[in-house]
């Protein structure tokens, strides 16, 4: 999952890089207000870490921006120690959650899991394509009452797909949520994952589907018997 963190102080910036991206998120950052608002609409993120204090235009202009622009992407926004008024705010402008400097990274972490969690209605906590389930929160899989064992990497990928599941996917769409910016999207590292993924998962309908030219596509056994009949 594809996180942008909005925050001008470096120290915290790289602490979460470095957290975030050992728990298998993908991080983008903008330390001012108007650079993270341009990337929050110019590039598709799971979930924003916006700062209230930025230079240039403060976290609660960026959120009222995004929001006032149809933008639906959940924003979990940093606030002041004891700032019940920024809170108050935070969530009148539309941000999903909050937090209060200073914060303990896990405590960090189960929000974000939480905010990612959330969903239109129609869609589950735990995410299910045919015989397989993934539960973002523990970071467990399954394919039917069996358990599969899994890497950071190889559920991350397992989850993008699954949550895009019937759609076809790009390598460039796959490497910008699942790799970080500095893969080189010549090299043959996603074909290696989606192998491993095709192994563990098994044969059968539910499986990555390679669409020649233009990506993979995990197909939904359930979706398919219901065309079929």
């Amino acid at each position: 999952m594809k996180i942008l963190l909005v925050e001008d102080e470096l120290a915290i910036v790289q602490a979460l890089e470095r957290g975030l991206k050992a728990e298998g998120f993908v991080t983008e950052s903008a330390m001012n207000g108007v650079d993270g608002l341009w990337m929050a609409q110019e590039n598709a993120f799971d979930v924003i870490v916006l700062d209230i204090m930025l230079p240039g235009m403060s976290g609660y202009e960026v959120c009222r921006a995004l929001r006032a622009g149809g933008s639906t992407v959940p924003i979990l926004m940093l606030t002041a120690k004891d700032g019940e008024y920024d809170e108050a705010d935070a969530l009148d402008l539309g941000a999903d959650d909050f937090l209060s400097k200073p914060f303990s990274f896990i405590v960090l972490l189960a929000r974000l899991r939480a905010l990612l969690r959330r969903a239109p209605a129609d869609r589950e906590p735990i995410l299910v394509a045919g015989a397989i389930r993934l539960d973002p929160a523990s970071k467990r899989c399954w394919r039917g009452d069996f358990e599969i064992s899994l890497t950071q990497r190889e559920f991350s990928l397992a989850e993008f797909l699954i949550r895009k599941k019937g759609q076809v996917v790009s390598r460039n769409t796959i490497a910008e949520h699942v790799w970080d910016s500095e893969l080189d999207i010549d090299s043959n590292v996603i074909e290696v994952y989606i192998g491993y993924l095709r192994r563990k998962l098994g044969a059968g309908r539910d499986v990555i589907e390679t669409v020649r030219g233009a990506g993979y596509r995990l197909i939904d056994a359930s979706e398919e018997t219901v065309r079929a009949s």
